[in-house]
């Protein structure tokens, strides 16, 4: 039967307690983790958000009754416990932070009972994470859950409070805008009001934020919601966080110096690791060309080597078919991988090619030097000894190539790099290597719609030297954009945004939008920076990849509170749910079947 707390208040948090309160009376509250019943002797585990507590009742130290409620505890039950802190009669427990002392209570109060939870509540549980999502709030109860939640909490504050004492205004932005189709789906919210007419719910606040530089707010950020109707993957969400930012009168220079002092206090206050500063850049081609990604992890080598120039005139009809339709042949070293069996070899094939490869050439160098190929009857003996030279071949390394247009090549192997360096374990999640990947591509051709699309925004600076390309060769020109890189994951990205009129203009008509189709989705902006618009430039982070990469998880799912599920679903609320058909009368809309 539950309790009241009549009058008692908290006095410490479980795991707050420590040797220094020897001799203290205490009042914890929290929920029973374990009740361990030794007949006259009864240890019972309280616990909350700070950690766990172990308090004993006693024959000849606690009354009988006292001695029965104890015994009847159940985990999860919520108590109250008023007792003195001693050090503990047992052996000391490492584990725990409040291990060389217990509580010896002198009252109980079960505030609230439990059933039966359906997993046990504790660290790294192994229950399927469907069954923890359907009963997430029992699932926050893990301590690995609240620790991530609470260091999440400290990442915003500390944001916040750096953000603040750079000058930069915290300013809420609309959840209920206009929906922009460029880019990824919007989420819709129809109007009651409007029949007929919605509302886009944020996928950033990029044009709000935009319109604040033009209002003179000079210095702006926002820890804000966003949303993309997209397919989701472990790291995204159909909602998700952003720290956001817009600076005005500044250049790539100045966005680059506040986010890595940011950064540095972040990671130094969280996790006591320093980060080097400056934080070395590469440019987009030169990260491409190395790694296969515009998101590259420095963390390990092998590296990918152009090896086009060396086989353009070889025997084997892959390579030089490749580089005649105007691809590349490029290659990498697993350094001391020459002994993978054919069948993990060919594993590795078909990995490479949901990426768009038709296949995987390799040459395995045994220890005695000799090469097994699979192509090596198409070659020379010379021509296969350059192919090893240019590919810093050793005895017992194993060569892997793709041969086919630039970007196939790069997204297989930059994909492979990956999946290799997961194998060897190459990759230390307690390593934080950022890197700024600079200069993307303005645009890319989009073959589905035929036409340039922008790779950020329709709103990002062109590199000033380029800005003649627009007219007659817009695939070369360079944005002044730029992403900030932590081991493997873009954990941010931002861009110089244009204010000019003309180049705006001249951006639009590269894009294919008419001006009056630009005015249609874009006209309140355009028509602000008919009034004075000062030169900005901005940066948005993903607070939740952010945070996940700090609690050394895989998925974001796991450091935010109320997840969605890969359908976009929530398991726990049944969330999307069939509405009232009253209410969709009132907003004007029937269901219809989706084609």
């Amino acid at each position: 039967m539950a309790e009241s707390m009549q009058g008692l208040k908290r006095s410490h948090r479980c795991g707050e307690l420590s040797a220094a309160d020897i001799e203290k009376t205490v009042t914890i509250m929290g929920w029973v983790q374990k009740n361990r019943n030794k007949g006259g002797l009864v240890f019972v585990d309280v616990r909350d958000r700070s950690g766990i507590i172990q308090v004993v009742f006693e024959e000849g130290k606690a009354d009988k009754a006292l001695l029965d409620k104890a015994a009847g505890l159940r985990a999860e039950y919520v108590v109250a416990i008023v007792g003195t802190v001693q050090r503990r009669s047992g052996a000391v427990n490492e584990n725990l932070s409040t291990g060389e002392i217990e509580i010896i209570p002198h009252e109980l109060r079960i505030l609230s009972e439990s059933e039966t939870p359906p997993f046990p509540i504790e660290e790294n549980a192994k229950t399927r994470e469907e069954v923890r999502l359907k009963y997430r709030y029992l699932d926050l109860r893990r301590p690995d859950l609240q620790k991530n939640l609470m260091l999440r909490s400290q990442v915003a504050n500390l944001v916040r409070q750096f953000l603040s004492e750079e000058g930069f205004l915290e300013i809420e932005t609309p959840m209920l805008g206009k929906s922009t189709p460029e880019g990824a789906r919007d989420y819709l919210v129809p109007s009651r009001i409007h029949p007929g007419s919605f509302y886009g719910l944020p996928q950033s606040p990029q044009i709000y934020k935009q319109l604040l530089m033009c209002s003179g707010y000079d210095r702006y950020f926002q820890i804000a919601k966003c949303f993309r109707d997209e397919d989701l993957r472990a790291d995204r969400q159909p909602e998700f966080t952003q720290i956001d930012m817009e600076l005005s009168f500044v250049d790539v220079e100045d966005v680059i110096d506040v986010n890595e002092r940011m950064l540095a206090k972040v990671f130094k206050e969280v996790l006591d690791v320093d980060v080097p500063l400056p934080i070395p850049r590469m440019t987009w081609q030169e990260a491409m060309d190395r790694f296969g990604s515009d998101k590259p992890d420095v963390r390990f080598g092998m590296e990918l080597t152009d090896v086009t120039d060396v086989v353009k005139n070889c025997g084997f009809g892959v390579f030089t078919g490749a580089v005649e339709n105007g691809g590349s042949v490029r290659g990498i070293n697993a350094k001391g991988q020459g002994a993978m069996p054919r069948k993990k070899i060919d594993k590795l094939t078909a990995f490479v090619k949901d990426y768009g490869a038709k296949g995987l050439a390799y040459a395995a160098i045994q220890e005695d030097g000799t090469v097994k190929s699979s192509f090596a009857k198409f070659l020379t003996e010379e021509e296969m000894e350059q192919l090893v030279q240019a590919m810093d071949g050793q005895p017992g390394d194993l060569l892997l190539f793709a041969a086919d247009k630039n970007k196939v090549v790069w997204d297989s192997l930059g994909a492979l790099r990956l999946e290799l360096a997961k194998q060897m374990e190459l990759l230390d999640k307690k390593e934080y290597k950022f890197i700024w990947i600079t200069e993307f591509p303005l645009l890319e051709w989009s073959d589905e719609q035929n036409r340039y699309t922008a790779m950020h925004h329709p709103f990002t600076m062109p590199m000033e030297e380029d800005l003649a390309l627009l007219d007659t060769d817009p695939g070369k020109v360079r944005a002044k954009a730029y992403d900030i890189v932590l081991n493997g994951n873009e954990i941010g990205g931002g861009s110089v945004r244009i204010f000019q009129d003309d180049v705006q203009e001249k951006m639009f008509e590269v894009l294919g939008f008419t001006k009056e189709q630009a005015y249609s989705q874009f006209g309140f902006l355009l028509d602000a920076f008919k009034y004075g618009v000062p030169p900005h430039a901005g940066l948005a982070y993903g607070l939740d990849r952010l945070v996940m990469l700090m609690a050394k998880e895989d998925s974001i799912r796991d450091v935010i509170a109320f997840p969605k599920v890969k359908d976009a679903s929530c398991l726990m609320t049944e969330a999307p749910s069939i509405v009232d058909e009253k209410q969709l009368i009132e907003l004007g809309l029937e269901r219809v079947k989706a084609e």
